[in-house]
């Protein structure tokens, strides 16, 4: 199934949704400056295993490196994810740590 994926900034997330326009689920977010923090992924049961969540994530990750933000995934989906993409590892902060 394809799925249209959106930013939404006035709701702080990204939507993705089917040929028929149903909401298919949502990827929220937070943004601090250079900083966007992936919170919480939600696919709506009907849409489970179809590739909603991963849409969600690709777009949101091709707009935080089209931005040039630096993600914090909070959001252990999008963690997840993230470890069998490593085209966008140079994206991700690693660490909060200050180093001494």
């Amino acid at each position: 199934m394809t799925f249209a994926v959106t930013d939404v900034p006035e709701k702080g997330r990204f939507e993705a949704r089917d040929e028929a326009g149903a909401l298919a689920g949502v990827l929220t977010y937070q943004i601090t400056g250079p900083i966007v923090v992936y919170t919480h992924t939600e696919v709506e049961p009907a849409f489970e295993g179809q590739g909603a969540g991963s849409a969600l994530v690709r777009a949101a990750m091709e707009d935080a490196r089209a931005r040039s933000r630096t993600v914090v995934p909070m959001c252990p989906f999008v963690a997840g994810w993230l470890d069998q993409h490593p085209e966008f590892e140079s994206l991700v902060a690693r660490t909060t740590r200050r180093v001494k």
